[in-house]
């Protein structure tokens, strides 16, 4: 075999590696709003690029997530070997932003086939600071984009030591992505296969997908990525959150962090335009 070859095969094997672990992340979720839903179905939705479909059926029945197996849909996927970070948001406190960002991918259902959401959020002030839209769950589509408007953000200095806390998706510990945390100097985090881990990760795809996402109604990927920006400024700057003492993300932000110059806001051009002229320009 040539080199070339080589690693070209095994650029193939690390991805069918990567979207595996990201198929089983999907298929939880997606058990937990359609614990009937047929298998087969669920293969003609998610059309994964690296299986066929009796492979993705057999796959997926010896993880647990066949419909007779309802009961253990709930719980967290991780396949033997794969890569874990300690969870390193325990009882952590935090003072300021850019100290712990979260993140999960989510599914959004459109025109009966799947698209695939990845926030990356503040845990200070839940302000969505990264994001991406892709029809596959390839890393570079998935979580590369979003932490690189992550760095257009909040500035490449700003995340030196700061904690990324995912759960166990193969796209946070593929080998492109941790070695971009490792140039920013970034601390993985993961959760260690149990429940309530990642609660407001999870929470933040909730809100994003069933008060924004499916009321917006987008038609395809063009409307759906522009409704994406739309409810990512919504939630930044018109969401009172209980959390933040009723107050939006943005707005805590600006109160409790002294030093705003070297937070960007060129990934959410929209955050600068005044509220009245949004309005007009999304017929909001």
């Amino acid at each position: 075999m040539s080199k070339q070859n080589f690693y070209q095969r095994l650029s193939r094997m690390n991805y069918q590696a990567d979207e595996s672990a990201g198929i089983l992340q999907v298929v939880q979720q997606i058990r937990i709003d359609h614990p009937c839903m047929a298998l087969r179905t669920l293969y003609k939705k998610i059309r994964p690029q690296t299986m066929g479909r009796d492979k993705f059926e057999l796959f997926c029945s010896e993880h647990g997530y066949g419909v007779r197996k309802q009961k253990n849909y709930r719980v967290t996927t991780n396949s033997k070997g794969v890569t874990r970070f300690p969870n390193l948001i325990q009882d952590i406190e935090l003072t300021g932003v850019n100290q712990v960002f979260v993140s999960d991918i989510t599914y959004y259902e459109m025109n009966g086939r799947f698209h695939y959401l990845t926030f990356i959020m503040d845990l200070y002030n839940r302000e969505i600071v990264g994001a991406s839209e892709s029809d596959n769950l390839r890393t570079e589509n998935t979580t590369i984009p979003a932490l690189n408007q992550l760095i257009r953000l909040r500035g490449r200095q700003n995340l030196e030591d700061a904690i990324f806390h995912s759960d166990g998706g193969g796209q946070y510990y593929s080998n492109d992505f941790k070695e971009l945390t490792k140039k920013l100097k970034m601390k993985n985090s993961m959760t260690q296969e149990k429940v309530n881990e990642n609660p407001h990760a999870e929470r933040l795809n909730g809100v994003i997908k069933n008060n924004y996402l499916y009321p917006y109604s987008p038609n395809n990927k063009k409307e759906l990525r522009n409704c994406m920006k739309k409810a990512i400024w919504m939630y930044n700057n018109e969401k009172p959150h209980q959390s933040l003492n009723d107050l939006t993300p943005v707005e805590y932000r600006k109160i409790n962090t002294v030093d705003n110059k070297n937070i960007s806001s060129r990934y959410f051009p929209l955050s600068t335009i005044h509220h009245h002229h949004y309005k007009e320009k999304f017929n909001v």
